[in-house]
């Protein structure tokens, strides 16, 4: 099964099944891992893993791995192994509901890192050494270079740097791919860093294929099993509004002349409301975009089936099923149209700001300050991670973030007075975005932007309240340039902590 995917005939004497692959990783090892939102992660050796894991435990001897991704993967990576008790040590990022919990239990360690800093800590030395790579390849050709499959992520750096590397040539990806990626080989180390000779967002300046040196490759597995795809519900009406408030600002902006009509290149978070977003970028007549993004998902493969996208640059696919038959369907005529990049150069700061980006992203809650937290609820226990929003929120050319106003049926309001954790700070926020409304933040003062973040951000169940505490912080604080009564700025949470709600009695 796939064999003939292995071009370099050399190379098939490496062939074996997952459990003898998974047994070349030892206890305690760093082991890094391909995969970006549940595409291109290896479907068969973490699997294998768990099992050797668990079977450890039963006898008495448990052992754990340090997993290295790049961002969240599947069930069949994250999900085998957390269940197993099997990760000491995660990061950049994660979504597995089982991680998830063991981590908020403290039974695993967990980094939340900005993504685009992994890639090159790594290799600054920051973090442990890898001592096994396992990526996931739809063929190796003769030159011993490797198709890259439906992510790219850290795969590069991993195969760089991994002292033994584990291949998985999964025969269900597409050979079609082929001439879909750009992998640049161009960085090095500060201080001989030169300028990343991208200009445009759909330049190629790299090679279609991975490099690997063939004499660390100690095992290959042949797999044939799909991605996993993402399911997202059906866009409500708070969605709509969030799309119709957006929509509405960048059309001001491109008539104040701030922002040419073709807009500029977009980058947008995964979910229903950045799908909701991109749906109305087409209705609104918005035509020739761009986008550099960090993940292509089903609405930007909507934009460039009706030729409103010229381009899609991005580190890997988030698909519905409905939308990955698609792609597969018409993955001919798209893929000179979609370019997949590197984590370390989708997401690089540089790039970002040189292409001027419009970067779209969700939030858990935001303050009155416009402070963003991503990453915590109710300020202690993790969701999912920062992701990519950080490299992109920085450095773009406009950094909007949007939630609903409520949230768990009404009983947390999603604007509160002081946020339980920063992740983007009010220094990063340009714009917030709720069904309510929305708060154009650029150029106002710390005072000024509460009073536009309550007036058009909040629910009006809980505006009341939160003018209430604004008031009574500037009139009370000690200081008055961002007024906090601090007995008092966290106690919305505690609130719903102890009752349920966030509401006063």
């Amino acid at each position: 099964m796939g064999e003939d995917r292995i071009q370099r005939v050399s190379l098939r004497a490496r062939v074996m099944d997952a459990d003898r692959a998974a047994a070349l990783i030892a206890p305690a090892a760093t082991v890094a891992m391909s995969g970006f939102t549940g595409a291109g992660h290896p479907k068969a050796v973490p699997q294998a893993l768990a099992r050797r894991i668990e079977a450890s435990h039963a006898a008495g001897t448990p052992f754990k791995i340090n997993l290295f991704t790049g961002a969240s993967t599947a069930p069949e990576l994250d999900g085998a192994l957390a269940h197993a008790d099997g990760i000491a040590l995660r990061l950049p990022f994660q979504s597995d509901p089982e991680a998830r919990r063991r981590i908020n239990a403290g039974q695993m360690e967990y980094l939340d890192m900005h993504l685009s800093h992994l890639p090159q800590e790594v290799w600054f030395g920051f973090h442990n050494a890898i001592d096994v790579a396992v990526v996931e390849v739809a063929a190796i050709f003769e030159d011993g270079s490797l198709l890259p499959t439906t992510s790219v992520g850290n795969n590069k750096t991993w195969l760089d740097l991994g002292q033994r590397i584990i291949l998985e040539v999964n025969a269900w990806q597409p050979l079609e791919l082929q001439g879909l990626h750009d992998i640049y080989y161009g960085t090095a180390l500060p201080p001989q860093r030169q300028p990343i000779p991208l200009i445009h967002g759909d330049d190629r300046i790299g090679q279609p294929t991975l490099r690997c040196d063939p004499e660390r490759i100690a095992a290959i597995v042949l797999t044939d099993a799909p991605d996993r795809s993402n399911r997202f519900d059906p866009i409500d009406d708070d969605c709509r509004r969030i799309a119709g408030h957006l929509i509405e600002f960048l059309r001001h902006e491109v008539a104040r002349g701030r922002l040419p009509a073709t807009l500029l290149p977009i980058q947008s978070g995964v979910g229903n409301i950045p799908n909701a977003v991109l749906a109305g970028l087409a209705q609104a007549g918005f035509h020739d975009l761009g986008a550099f993004t960090e993940v292509i998902q089903d609405g930007m493969l909507d934009l460039l089936e009706a030729g409103v996208l010229r381009y899609a640059s991005a580190t890997g696919f988030n698909f519905s099923p409905q939308a990955e038959a698609r792609f597969r369907d018409r993955l001919g005529s798209l893929r000179n149209r979609i370019v997949l990049r590197s984590l370390g150069i989708s997401n690089h700061p540089e790039l970002i700001r040189r292409l001027g980006c419009i970067c779209m992203n969700g939030m858990l809650e935001a303050d009155i300050y416009g402070n963003v937290n991503s990453t915590h609820v109710m300020g202690s226990s993790i969701m999912n991670g920062i992701g990519g929003s950080g490299d992109f929120a920085r450095n773009g050319f406009l950094s909007i973030f949007m939630s609903r106003s409520t949230a768990r049926g009404g009983s947390i309001s999603t604007l509160v007075p002081m946020v339980s954790h920063v992740d983007h700070c009010e220094h990063d926020v340009a714009v917030l975005v709720t069904e309510q409304g929305l708060a154009d933040l650029r150029g106002l003062s710390p005072k000024q932007r509460a009073r536009q973040i309550i007036a058009r951000c909040a629910h009006p169940d809980y505006r009341d309240a939160l003018r209430d505490y604004f008031d009574r912080a500037c009139r009370d604080s000690r200081g008055k340039h961002t007024p906090h009564l601090l007995r008092e700025a966290l106690s919305w949470h505690q609130r719903w902590l102890e009752t349920g709600t966030m509401r006063t009695p």
